[in-house]
């Protein structure tokens, strides 16, 4: 069950909780250990104030960027994948290590490095798999907390990530908007609505009602249903004219034995995730979403709790977090902006459309970091 071709070689690891320093969940468990994967861009300056964090999605890594620490393009190994936000970090680009100390970091209950259900349980010696603890985004934001003190970071001048990413990007804001300047929330949610459960839980589901599945112990990938997980997702990560436009009714072979060009498209990203993913995180990682509530355990009326700027980006044309839940969450907050990017690709649009995201970040002010983003 090894993923290390998904680890690039610039992943660096600390340890962010030991028994001396444990960490506390939010639904009362603790971890004795956590290791943390990530990545840095650029330099931290003398005022240890000019850090921005990236925050990824569901099946993502700390590899943002080709990148080394100081921000120079690097050559990818063989089997190594690309840096998901290329074209947003880099010389020049609207995260600029010239001018940023730019943080990406796996989050707990992954699988690319970070503390997760492939890791070893210390108390057993063996790895912790269905018995991983029942985390939340609340905790994978104090993980990143953790880091960024442990890097020497006293100010973050921005949290950007979209999906799961934005939802880890809201809880920075309403735990520590002390150190966070501004957020930048993308087709997100400030909690999970019962359309987006329902989907996790089927997806889950899939996994689950695998034969391979041993209940979760097991010791080869249930492939079948993790691909089966993935091919759910991706119809709800793309949007009917999407797949009309690319695929139409075409068809590969003939008659019987012919077989839609969108049912092979599917069938593809279901192996391709199981090459690279585990079940089990899986599962954490989607009941860590579930349970995401921003006002939850919070004395809050009607408003969110959260004080910085916040720019909150929707999708025309997503059906997983609509954009009249983006307009929402940025009603809700005091200073925020809303911007909509116009796509038919429908919620990964903010993994393909990068001119238009790079053109709302850098002329709402966030990019260059002059901020000044209030209602409008």
């Amino acid at each position: 069950m090894s993923i290390a071709a998904e680890i690039h070689s610039n992943t660096q690891y600390r340890f962010v909780a030991s028994p001396d320093n444990p960490l506390p969940l939010q639904f009362g468990e603790a971890l004795g250990e956590v290791i943390v994967a990530y990545e840095t861009y650029g330099k931290l300056n003398s005022s240890a104030d000019n850090a921005i964090l990236i925050c990824h999605a569901l099946t993502g890594n700390a590899h943002a960027a080709d990148l080394t620490v100081d921000g120079d393009p690097v050559e990818l190994q063989e089997g190594q994948p690309l840096g998901w936000w290329n074209e947003l970090i880099g010389k020049g680009k609207v995260f600029d290590p010239d001018k940023h100390f730019i943080i990406c970091s796996n989050i707990l209950g992954g699988c690319y490095g970070t503390t997760g259900p492939l890791s070893i349980n210390p108390a057993t010696g063996e790895r912790y798999g269905i018995n991983f603890p029942l985390i939340t985004v609340r905790d994978m934001v104090e993980v990143q907390y953790r880091l960024i003190r442990q890097l020497g970071v006293k100010r973050l001048r921005s949290v950007v990530g979209g999906s799961l990413g934005g939802m880890q990007v809201l809880e920075w804001a309403a735990s520590h908007g002390d150190v966070v300047d501004s957020i930048v929330p993308i087709a997100t949610a400030s909690r999970h609505s019962a359309w987006a459960i329902g989907l996790n839980e089927t997806a889950r589901q899939a996994i689950q009602n695998d034969p391979a599945w041993q209940k979760g112990k097991y010791q080869e990938q249930p492939e079948q249903g993790l691909s089966l997980a993935r091919m759910i997702a991706m119809v709800t990560y793309r949007s009917h004219p999407a797949y009309e436009e690319r695929f139409g009714r075409k068809e590969q072979g003939s008659g019987n034995a012919g077989r839609f060009e969108v049912q092979n498209y599917l069938h593809y990203q279901g192996e391709k995730l199981v090459r690279r993913f585990d079940a089990n995180a899986y599962l954490t990682i989607t009941r860590a979403m579930d349970r995401h509530d921003l006002k939850y355990g919070r004395n809050v009326n009607g408003v969110l709790p959260i004080t910085c700027p916040a720019l909150c980006i929707g999708i025309s044309s997503d059906v997983l977090y609509p954009p009249e839940e983006q307009r929402a969450i940025a009603a809700s907050i005091s200073e925020s902006t809303y911007a909509e990017i116009n796509s038919i690709h429908g919620h990964d649009a903010f993994l393909i459309e990068f001119e238009q995201l790079e053109k709302i970040i850098r002329e709402s002010g966030i990019g260059n970091l002059e901020l000044g983003i209030g209602n409008r």
